[in-house]
């Protein structure tokens, strides 16, 4: 880690060299074969407009630790402990990367994100619920 001011691109690939990432497929799969959660990042008005992943969790990130940590008390009902898969989305995969650092600090040791986010979800033809 470099000391001193940096820039969000290096802060991003800093963030990122610290987790295996997973391609939109990758991320299906864990969710099918391991019991996954997926997270949904995005704010409303990208919901609105895109759609929904089908299964996947809406968390808008700046709830997103409150909602994960399994210690807290305004945690969601799936977030059971710090061995959960957790995999994280936002709308281009940027803002994903930095939240599955933010929840791996808290220990939950096995969050990642999707490559891409929703929209590579949705260019690579898995589910989606339209608006």
């Amino acid at each position: 880690m470099t000391a001193g001011p940096r820039s969000v691109d290096e802060a991003l690939a800093e963030a990122r060299s610290r987790y295996v990432r997973l391609t939109p497929h990758q991320a299906a799969e864990a969710v099918r074969e391991e019991g996954a959660l997926l997270v949904d990042t995005r704010y409303a008005a990208l919901r609105e407009r895109d759609g929904l992943v089908p299964g996947a969790v809406v968390v808008e990130r700046n709830e997103l630790e409150w909602r994960l940590d399994p210690q807290c008390d305004h945690r969601l009902p799936e977030a059971v402990g710090h061995d959960l898969r957790v995999i994280v989305f936002c709308n281009e995969g940027y803002a994903s990367s930095f939240a599955a650092v933010a929840l791996r600090e808290l220990g939950l040791h096995r969050a990642t994100d999707v490559i891409g986010g929703f929209q590579a979800w949705a260019e690579a033809g898995l589910p989606v619920t339209r608006p």
